[in-house]
């Protein structure tokens, strides 16, 4: 399996990043990669880019490097009634959203909690991927949550950075792709890079996919053309 579109990605806009836009774009081109997504932390992280920086973005070519930009943020979720933490404003104009739950802005409670939080944020009509859901630190009802996923025409995303920043994670990224592959629940693989160096890093997860024998239809980031297909989907305006 292929990935060639990575749908979660930083820049040192975000403070605990590394490299530039034209840094990561320069690996992106350098491994293959038709598409890159721009993803970075939303103003509740304490280092997050000024909310400007969501606003001006547009102003970046579709093309760097001759890989095709995608424009979006990882916004974060707040509490259980699935809030976010970037005005809808800016969420119109967003080429992809990716919704997250990080310790600093959301207080963990129980896995009753956790699963509403994530069942109410899969109805947000702006959320497109739930961020690395994989995180033991905020066990969720699968079975639920993957099906209201589906329902909602979400994609649930394996994040490659989880493997090795959020111990635990390998597991229940398993049982999350395959409850996935169970109900037909669409995912992407992502690198989650906080670093040129990661940008299109997916290995864990593609060998993981292959163990279970995934199928690669539920993959909606192995082209460009496929990850449009998914946007234009859900109302996303956007070509290549």
């Amino acid at each position: 399996m292929k990935v060639l579109v990575d749908t979660h990605t930083h820049t040192n806009c975000s403070n605990h990043a590394f490299g530039t836009i034209w840094e990561n774009m320069k690996c992106a081109k350098a491994k293959g990669l038709e598409m890159v997504c721009m993803t970075n932390h939303a103003p509740a992280i304490p280092d997050s880019p000024h909310i400007w920086h969501f606003n001006t973005m547009k102003e970046l070519p579709e093309y760097i490097e001759g890989v095709r930009l995608l424009c979006g943020c990882e916004a974060n979720i707040l509490n259980s009634d699935g809030e976010i933490d970037m005005p809808v404003q800016y969420l119109k104009s967003m080429d992809v959203v990716v919704a997250s739950i990080h310790p600093p802005c959301y207080e963990s409670k129980d896995l009753p909690d956790h699963t509403e939080t994530w069942l109410n944020v899969v109805k947000n009509p702006y959320v497109n991927i739930m961020g690395h859901s994989g995180d033991p630190r905020f066990p969720y009802d699968i079975d639920a949550v993957v099906r209201a996923a589906k329902e909602n025409n979400k994609c649930i995303e394996i994040n490659n950075h989880s493997y090795a920043v959020r111990k635990g994670s390998a597991e229940n990224c398993r049982k999350i792709a395959e409850k996935c592959m169970e109900v037909g629940c669409r995912i992407v693989l992502s690198s989650d890079a906080h670093s040129p160096f990661d940008v299109g890093n997916v290995e864990n997860g593609i060998k993981m996919l292959e163990e279970i024998n995934f199928p690669e239809e539920l993959v909606m980031n192995t082209s460009a053309d496929r990850f449009i297909g998914y946007l234009r989907s859900v109302g996303k305006d956007i070509v290549l």
